[in-house]
């Protein structure tokens, strides 16, 4: 019997952007992917080495020098 769920006819796995052009800005899409800063945060599984920057070990710490950049995307940093 199966299940109700069904597999995607597409192919499975993260999809990837585009390479970075060097002409042009980045892309929202291309903006937090494949950063030559990039370490895999090892306390996740390793199907999530994806290079996205949400699964770098120094995602959203101190040690990540992008870290202003990640902060200019939230609106208000004050708790409510």
């Amino acid at each position: 019997m199966k299940g109700p769920f069904r597999v995607p006819a597409h192919a499975s796995g993260p999809s990837r952007p585009e390479p970075l052009s060097e002409s042009g800005p980045e892309s929202d899409e291309q903006k937090f992917f494949d950063r030559p800063c990039y370490e895999f945060n090892r306390s996740l599984r390793p199907v999530a080495n994806d290079r996205w920057c949400e699964h770098c070990r120094h995602y959203l710490t101190a040690r990540c020098p992008h870290i202003d950049e990640f902060l200019d995307d939230v609106d208000d940093l004050t708790p409510e």
